[in-house]
């Protein structure tokens, strides 16, 4: 379980990161943590943050842009709720113009 809570907390890391306003991938933060095939273990962190003021897990969403984590927080349109706050317009449960939004650790904490 101490592998598991260090990727974790080493996710939570580059989470804090995500600017306001952005969004970025689970795989995108696989990546830059050396594990490319482990998106859904980032998932994974991301469900058990809630709880944890300093991580913004409403700014981690799919490879596409898609909403699949809205399940996890409090309240049926949360993170789409937290994500139009910070300007990211959502359409049927996904980041319209992702791309323009899309923030990738590998190249902005590198």
């Amino acid at each position: 379980m101490a592998d598991t809570d260090n990727f974790f907390d080493r996710v939570y890391e580059v989470v804090r990161c995500v600017p306001k306003g952005r969004v970025t991938s689970y795989g995108a933060i696989a990546k830059y943590l050396g594990a490319a095939r482990s998106a859904r273990m980032v998932g994974w962190a991301m469900n058990v943050s809630h709880g944890k003021e300093d991580v913004p897990a409403h700014r981690v969403v799919n490879r596409k842009g898609l909403l699949t984590g809205k399940f996890h927080f409090d309240g049926t349109n949360l993170m789409q709720q937290l994500l139009e706050n910070e300007g990211i317009l959502i359409e049927n449960n996904q980041v319209v113009d992702f791309a323009k939004y899309f923030w990738d650790p590998a190249k902005e904490l590198n």
